[in-house]
């Protein structure tokens, strides 16, 4: 028997968790106040720099802001399709990103797949766009 300072007993730890576990399994907010809540990034907000703060002069700098927008397109896509959407050629993707309403920056992206490749994940589809190097 635990002897500590606990005021609620294990028998009613365990009715409390089995009336919370739907409650915290559907994504709602916990918080009772809103403004305890995280805020969501707005599209206003300030970006860093891949570099950090002081971006290294030059050739670095490009392969950091180069690998940023590959990996910021790479999250996009596999955000917008889902796995059942592989593998698949460039029509058949863009297909699947008019019926999730991408925007129209990720679907000029994608026109600009090679015709004749396939593509197993979002990674690939960045590999052939030519951001997935170095």
């Amino acid at each position: 028997m635990e002897r500590g300072s606990n005021p609620v007993s294990p028998r009613k730890d365990d009715e409390l968790k089995h009336e919370l576990q739907g409650y915290l399994r559907s994504g709602q907010h916990t918080r009772v106040e809103e403004a305890n809540d995280p805020e969501p990034p707005a599209d206003d907000d300030v970006r860093v720099d891949p570099g950090g703060p002081v971006p290294p002069p030059g050739e670095e700098r490009d392969r950091a802001r180069a690998k940023a927008d590959a990996e910021s397109l790479r999250m996009e896509l596999a955000r917008r399709l889902d796995r059942t959407a592989f593998p698949a050629d460039r029509q058949s993707l863009l297909q699947v990103l008019r019926e999730e309403q991408a925007p129209d920056t990720l679907l000029a992206a994608v026109s600009e797949l090679p015709a004749e490749g396939t593509y197993g994940n979002a990674a690939q589809i960045v590999k052939g766009l030519g951001g997935g190097g170095a």
